[in-house]
Order: C-alpha cells, then structure tokens, then sequence
C-alpha cells in the first residue's frame, strides 16, 4: 500500500458516495453467498453468484483504475518530472494484481 501526502485528493473522490454504494451492493451478494451456503443451496446456483460478485468486484477494481489513471496519472504528468514514471509503474503493478486474480 502506498501512502499519499496528508489532504490529498485522490481520483475517486467526486465518486466516492457512488463507490460505497456499490460496495454495499457487492457486500449484500457475499452475504447472500454465505446464506446460500448455511441454507445448503445447490452448488451451481452458489457458483454462479460467486461469479456475479466477482464480476461485480472486478467492474469495481477497472472503474478505480480509470478514475487513478485520469486523476493521479494525468495529474503527474503536468507535473513532469519522475513522478509520472512513478505513478505509470504503480499503476501497471495494480493492473498486473488485477490479472491475476
């Protein structure tokens, strides 16, 4: 995890109420799974709202992504400097955690 200076704005933030509405969803489907799951639910039907959550997730992790790229990315690069390369290598590695999952 990387530390930012103190007061900074970071990319997402004019989204912010959206994001943690839509992370409530997202935790209301992982809890739907555990229910599921306590109530012995069919394993197809438990699979496939895995895949619905991880899908959801994963549309969560590029909207992020793009909000970094044109807020802190972008913002770097007026900047000029090293910064950008910084800010380019942290973001490739955060593409590189999302491929792998």
């Amino acid at each position: 995890m990387t530390t930012t200076e103190a007061g900074a704005t970071h990319g997402y933030h004019h989204q912010k109420d959206e994001h943690l509405k839509r992370l409530r969803r997202i935790e209301g489907q992982i809890r739907g799974l555990q229910r599921m799951v306590e109530e012995d639910m069919y394993c197809i039907d438990v699979l496939t709202q895995v895949s619905a959550s991880t899908k959801a997730l994963q549309s969560f992790a590029l909207q992020l992504l793009e909000e970094h790229l044109r807020h802190c990315v972008a913002d770097a690069a007026l900047k000029g400097g090293g910064e950008i390369d910084a800010k380019v290598d942290e973001a490739t590695k955060a593409i590189g955690r999302l491929l792998r999952t």
